[in-house]
């Protein structure tokens, strides 16, 4: 029994951080109109003022959106864009994005 709980207790986790950004990539998309603007419609910026979102990691995405909503992050045009967009939103977003390819 000794021997199992490490492997139940990464198995858990596993799945645990799995889910922990599950989001919906076409739920996403729909949502990305605005990002689009400034990111582009694929994720690819059309100006070197604003990063590219397409193909970066899903918990990366998560992590500065969340910064920028919350005021970890600030920036005059991102923090009124990421003030109204919910946990599900970011997920959603972030799903979308990182399933592009640059």
């Amino acid at each position: 029994m000794k021997k199992l709980f490490p492997l139940i207790t990464i198995a858990a986790l596993s799945i645990h951080s799995v889910t922990a950004f599950a989001g919906d990539a076409a739920a996403g998309k729909a949502k990305a109109a605005t990002c689009g603007a400034c990111h582009g419609q694929n994720g690819i910026s059309p100006n070197d003022l604003w990063p590219n979102l397409a193909g970066q990691k899903q918990s990366y995405l998560v992590k500065q959106i969340k910064a920028f909503r919350d005021g970890q992050r600030a920036d005059p045009m991102m923090a009124p864009m990421a003030a109204a967009l919910s946990d599900a939103d970011i997920d959603d977003l972030a799903a979308f994005y990182s399933s592009l390819g640059q």
